[in-house]
């Protein structure tokens, strides 16, 4: 069995990692191909294409890569014409994988869409894509199944989040923790975003609040969770190039460290956190850590997506909760005063921050249940099982044509002379 898997961001190539290990289980013989990033290649996929490194949001980003993403479509169309794999699995990063299911719908080849886009936020009317291009939807938020079988997907199950999986199976340094722990003074975690465009827009805000919350509390110290390496260089030099904020003067010049792939230990240290809107909201939620969720965008681009948005809030964690357990800003303004504001709340007020706290844990007890990949893979397993168990059957009745586009050849007409033959 042959399955192409495509991931688009940090995230998703995580969970695809995980999927593909899961459905391996079940089926040793399966054979993976697809894009994706160095995750899904560590776990035995053959990756066509980095995607995760084009990670990109936002209009004007998308039309710099289009022509990447046109040549991305097609060479998933010629994969699916030379090898037919037996299913498509697309998780998350819509816009390219609309039109990647659209080619693979188009060969006869099932889709399944894990961990689908966030439709009913914004682009509601983007479930027509769902409805003609995706055989099952693998929901990873619980109300997710009602709303697309109201809008007429009736294959769309709750299989739960992923994230959670990592979460209860990832180690922690403790080495790093215990040496951390001797060091004096709350810790308050920023998260600037897995994407480098989240990095370049968001960490300004948060090292300027930095700068703000010292001037006030003195004794507090900052550290920068980075994705890799990379990241990791370009916060230090915005860290050292970004001007001080009036009133901060070198006795309270905020100790701000920058650490590469320290996120998980980093929020079990923290006492505050500051962070991007996406899945590590989870993470914060599964550690009851309080949080500030912070999106930075243009005001250009806030202004055409605005009339789109339709969510309540941007956070997982609220539109889990249904209520703004993190309080959270997505804006073109200078957020670095709500994030002060936060910190010093949570860091002088006990009981405001045991408010917190208790809401993070009752939400967790409701919706943080591992499991989700090994159920999203038995479902994919039990879906293909069933069409390849019918294929003899449906073969000797009709065998029908292969899809051709429209630069493809037909099949060779027999010449003239052939014919009166």
């Amino acid at each position: 069995m042959r399955i192409f898997i495509s991931a688009g961001e940090p995230s998703g190539d995580l969970h695809a990692a995980n999927l593909v290990r899961s459905i391996r289980r079940r089926l040793p013989d399966a054979e993976f191909v697809g894009y994706g990033g160095a995750k899904l290649a560590g776990a035995g996929a053959e990756v066509l294409f980095p995607l995760v490194d084009l990670a990109v949001m936002w209009f004007l980003h998308v039309l710099i890569n289009l022509v990447t993403f046109v040549r991305l479509v097609f060479r998933a169309d010629r994969y699916f014409r030379d090898q037919r794999p037996d299913a498509v699995v697309l998780i998350d990063y819509p816009g390219l994988h609309w039109w990647i299911a659209r080619r693979a719908k188009a060969r006869g080849i099932p889709v399944f869409y894990f961990v689908p886009p966030q439709l009913w936020a914004w682009a509601g009317w983007r479930v027509r894509k769902v409805q003609k291009f995706v055989d099952q939807v693998l929901c990873s938020l619980p109300f997710e199944p009602a709303w697309y079988q109201a809008r007429g997907v009736s294959d769309a199950v709750y299989v739960g989040h992923p994230y959670f999986d990592e979460l209860a199976a990832r180690p922690l340094d403790d080495g790093f923790l215990s040496e951390q722990r001797l060091r004096p003074g709350s810790l308050v975690a920023i998260l600037p975003g897995s994407r480098t465009q989240e990095l370049k827009r968001n960490l300004p805000d948060m090292i300027r609040a930095a700068h703000e919350l010292a001037a006030r509390r003195p004794d507090v110290r900052f550290a920068v969770a980075c994705l890799h390496e990379r990241h990791r260089a370009m916060a230090e030099q915005m860290i050292a190039e970004l001007p001080e904020s009036r009133g901060t003067t070198a006795a309270v010049r905020p100790t701000i460290e920058v650490f590469a792939a320290r996120t998980p230990e980093l929020i079990r240290l923290a006492r505050v956190a500051w962070a991007v809107s996406g899945s590590v909201g989870l993470e914060l939620m599964a550690d009851e850590l309080p949080s500030v969720v912070l999106y930075k965008v243009r005001r250009f681009d806030l202004w055409i997506a605005r009339p789109f948005i339709k969510a309540r809030y941007i956070s997982l964690v609220n539109l889990l909760a249904d209520d703004e357990v993190f309080p959270e800003s997505l804006t073109w303004k200078d957020a670095a005063p709500d994030l002060v504001r936060w910190a010093l709340a949570w860091l002088d007020d006990t009981e405001e921050r045991a408010v917190r706290t208790h809401a993070l844990a009752v939400l967790k007890r409701r919706v943080a249940h591992p499991g989700a990949t090994d159920r999203a893979a038995e479902r994919i397993v039990a879906r293909l099982s069933r069409t390849i168990a019918s294929r003899p059957a449906a073969a000797a009745v009709s065998s029908p044509a292969p899809y051709r586009g429209p630069h493809e050849p037909g099949p060779r007409q027999p010449a003239r002379h052939e014919r009166r033959a």
